[in-house]
């Protein structure tokens, strides 16, 4: 309780500091927070929120279920592994905007262009994640579950998955940020609605306030997001903390 009462004083302390500089600086690109809480109230832009979190959450989808699928069967593959390596730590090694122009040519302005850019940056971290917790499973507890006579599908499902669930997790949970950075650049690249266009609105009417009423915006929704998924994430590994716990 001490330790959350404390980031609520510095909350506060920010936010009192931020005004204060704000109103002696006078300066039109950097409005005081009281204004900017009026534009988010007087337009709060809700659908066009809606809709960019929809994008965020489907690329998430799509890259998590992508990422974990192919970064299973190459983890279970020493030769796969040796082959593909050198590709993965290439294609992660590419910023995801240079493909804007290229999913531009390919799809046209709009959602699909969008997803495509989502999805092509945030597979990377879960599917390397995925594959590393894959191939951190002890062999004696492969060798172990053979013992005792579990098939292929088995093995995958009860041993090498609840293995390589913490470093799975470790991937979605960075994908998820990584999916908010890439929606709004695919949304300010070309895009009628969402949270990118009211941006780039809000720079051809000359308003700073708005501007930084949408950066507020998405900080919450990160925040929001991300303790959503420690939730999820502290659930779903319980039983992993519990046997740390036990071994020491």
């Amino acid at each position: 309780m001490r330790f959350l009462a404390l980031r609520g004083w510095l909350l506060v302390l920010l936010v009192i500091a931020w005004e204060t500089a704000a109103r002696r600086a006078e300066d039109i690109y950097f409005p005081p927070p009281g204004r900017v809480v009026r534009v988010m109230a007087s337009d709060p832009g809700l659908g066009e929120l809606g809709r960019s979190l929809e994008l965020l959450l489907l690329g998430w989808a799509i890259a998590g279920v992508v990422g974990i699928a192919v970064g299973v069967g190459i983890g279970l593959s020493r030769v796969a592994h040796h082959l593909l390596d050198p590709v993965l730590q290439f294609g992660r090694a590419v910023p995801p905007p240079t493909l804007i122009p290229f999913f531009m040519v390919v799809f046209g302005l709009g959602t699909s262009m969008q997803l495509a850019t989502v999805v092509s940056g945030v597979v990377w971290p879960v599917l390397l994640n995925t594959v590393d917790g894959v191939r951190s499973v002890e062999p004696v507890q492969l060798d172990s579950a053979r013992v005792f006579g579990l098939g292929r599908a088995a093995r995958l499902r009860y041993v090498v998955l609840p293995a390589a669930a913490p470093k799975v997790f470790a991937g979605l949970r960075v994908a998820l940020g990584f999916a908010l950075i890439l929606m709004v650049i695919a949304e300010l690249m070309g895009s009628g609605d969402g949270v990118g266009a009211r941006l780039n609105a809000a720079e051809r009417e000359f308003r700073p306030d708005r501007m930084w009423a949408v950066i507020l915006q998405l900080g919450a929704v990160g925040c929001v997001l991300n303790g959503l998924f420690l939730l999820v994430e502290r659930r779903a590994l319980a039983w992993h903390r519990g046997a740390r716990r036990g071994n020491t």
